[in-house]
């Protein structure tokens, strides 16, 4: 991986070579041109060869790099430097517009590349022809983000009250000529940036963001699968600096009835002379032939910048070009208004997974903190129970592609989606036959209302049916976030009946300014008291089910605050049932008539607590 990457570095300085070699012929060119400014005579070489000779020094610098690179890389390979025509003569006049015909066929694993709908399974590796010009249009991407980052006006435009801002298409073009080439036919193009101080250092960021385990998991709220498919760089020095892998992953919004978003692109992490880390993806799809691109990324990512007491500042840049037709007539303003995939919702999701994994790494029990926990030990093992209960829900929420919905009844956006799914040999899960259903809608009343209902434990009982109208009482409760809306509670549901058992509810809730969660399950009373002691939460089997609550657009205020587009909120009920734990069970019927009774009952109460509540 070394060596290819001293190999590729070889290439950028030939072409930056290249480059300077062709400056300096315009130079000269100029001198025989050029004019006196005191007398229009004819100006001496002597009077303006300052230009010229410091272009010789740097191409004998550059030389020299070249030399010492190609030895480095040679010892690595025991061959010469295979030097790469293309990148070494034209890359200064050349477009980085890859079409397909640049390239043969690939050939899939899993066949057509959206007709089989799964990208992660279908999509094929670079192959060794690809790779330098994979390496080419990092470098580019990686440039290009940093201008994006950094230019104001006239590529930003802001708005009239200042409150956001947005790209000059035309300016865009102009500036950046060159690219994955122009926008496909079809699609629209979606630019945003955002910027936050989040209480995390550079170092840990950066690693997040290039693990692709911990980067799904902090974001899963939007990333519903990624995959690495090949490391070509690991980076050098002992870190992430000029590390280049090659990925897939599929982006969602926790609905049903927003199509995701797959991509097929390259990550590329530069650590900058000033200091900054930068991190940028590009689309590879010109890599693959494809007969239609729903979406793709041009160059997207962020900017990191060290700050003092272990704190970040982020510039999050979101470039992409999308189909969005197939989004519900009812989600289509908040992905028009960027708050369901834009710069804002990467932000916001990353300020919020700082402050809850600064709470889950404290090592002392704080303050805020309440109930049965009476060790470090036990926080910390409720805390990942509850992550891998958010992780859960919002994977299991979404359009994803490895999803098979099918709607029950109704009608519009009211329709009961239902899929079923088999645990086995899963320890975190119950064995048999899993029933998920969920359904969105909009309610004319504001996020935070209805995040502060659901969350509750005093007014579950309006909408919990499960609940048997039994008093709910909260043993613990773990503060994660500025906002006291973001916490993980143990919930006991003292039933009404003397005859049936008291249940205990785990929970999480938490909320940011582009959508907000309260996702629970029930657990087994004797499993969580040995998470509560410390012991392994992998083990606790769960079946999340919960809410997501999303504004109903963007509207921007006096001031620059921002408030929800009407007034209204998108409300995702999802729940997962276990029908049957046998293994060899089959789904009935009356299986599928219980559950959508069950979901239409609740969002019937839901609406009609609310609506109380807002008048």
């Amino acid at each position: 991986m070394k060596a290819q990457h001293e190999r590729h570095e070889n290439s950028n300085l030939r072409a930056e070579n290249e480059k300077l070699r062709a400056e300096n012929i315009r130079y000269k060119e100029a001198l025989s041109n050029a004019t006196c400014p005191h007398c229009g005579g004819p100006a001496s070489i002597g009077e303006m060869s300052f230009d010229e000779q410091h272009l010789r020094i740097e191409n004998a610098r550059l030389r020299d790099e070249i030399d010492r690179i190609s030895g480095i890389a040679a010892k690595y390979v025991g061959k010469p430097m295979v030097s790469y025509p293309h990148l070494s003569t034209h890359t200064s006049s050349r477009s980085l517009d890859l079409g397909v015909g640049n390239f043969g066929a690939q050939s899939g694993i899993g066949g057509d590349m959206y007709g089989g709908g799964d990208l992660l399974r279908s999509v094929s590796l670079p192959t060794e022809a690809d790779k330098p010009m994979i390496v080419e249009l990092a470098v580019a991407a990686m440039e290009e983000l940093i201008r994006m980052a950094q230019a104001g006006e006239p590529l930003w435009i802001p708005t009239s009250d200042n409150s956001t801002e947005i790209l000059s298409e035309d300016e865009y073009l102009r500036t950046f000529p060159r690219g994955i080439g122009p926008k496909p036919l079809g699609l629209k193009s979606e630019a945003s940036r955002e910027t936050a101080v989040v209480i995390m250092n550079h170092i840990s960021l950066v690693e997040i963001l290039m693990d692709v385990n911990q980067w799904s998991s902090v974001f899963s709220g939007i990333v519903s699968r990624a995959m690495t498919l090949e490391v070509l760089s690991t980076g050098v020095a002992g870190n992430y600096n000029g590390a280049l892998q090659v990925m897939t992953a599929e982006f969602q919004v926790p609905s049903p009835l927003v199509p995701t978003r797959e991509n097929y692109f390259v990550r590329y992490c530069k650590h900058h002379p000033d200091g900054t880390w930068a991190v940028v993806d590009v689309s590879l799809d010109n890599l693959r032939p494809s007969p239609i691109t729903r979406n793709r990324r041009r160059p997207s990512g962020c900017l990191i910048q060290e700050l003092p007491n272990g704190y970040s500042k982020v510039i999050w840049v979101e470039h992409v070009e999308v189909d969005d037709r197939a989004v519900h007539n009812i989600y289509r303003p908040l992905v028009n208004s960027g708050l369901a995939f834009g710069a804002k919702r990467w932000v916001a999701t990353l300020d919020r997974q700082c402050e809850r994994l600064a709470s889950a790494m404290a090592s002392n029990i704080p303050a805020g903190d309440v109930g049965v926990i009476t060790s470090p030990e036990g926080r910390k093992s409720m805390l990942k129970l509850a992550e891998r209960m958010v992780m859960s829900f919002c994977a299991g929420v979404g359009a994803s592609t490895t999803h098979t919905w099918t709607t029950l009844s109704g009608s519009g956006a009211d329709d009961v989606r239902v899929m079923t799914r088999k645990s086995m040999d899963d320890p975190g899960r119950p064995p048999g036959i899993v029933l998920s259903a969920a359904t969105s809608f909009w309610i004319p009343v504001p996020p935070k209302r209805v995040f502060d209902f659901l969350r509750a434990e005093n007014s579950r009982s309006e909408w919990d049916i499960l609940s048997n109208g039994g008093l709910v009482q909260e043993m613990a409760h773990i503060a994660n976030g500025r906002d006291p809306g973001n916490c993980v509670s143990l919930l006991r549901v003292n039933s009404a009946n003397s005859s049936q058992s008291n249940m205990l509810i785990l929970q999480e809730s938490c909320t940011d300014p582009t959508g907000s969660y309260v996702i629970y399950a029930p657990v087994d009373i004797v499993a969580m008291n040995v998470v509560l002691s410390g012991g392994d939460p992998d083990y606790v089997a769960l079946l999340p089910s919960g809410f997501a609550i999303l504004p109903d657009g963007a509207v921007l205020h006096g001031g620059g605050i921002l408030d929800v587009g009407s007034g209204g909120s998108l409300l995702t009920v999802a729940f997962q049932i276990l029908v049957d734990s046998a293994p060899t069970a089959k789904l009935s019927l009356g299986s599928v008539a219980t559950v959508n009774s069950l979901i239409k009952c609740t969002v019937e109460r839901i609406k009609a607590a609310v609506s109380c509540e807002n008048t």
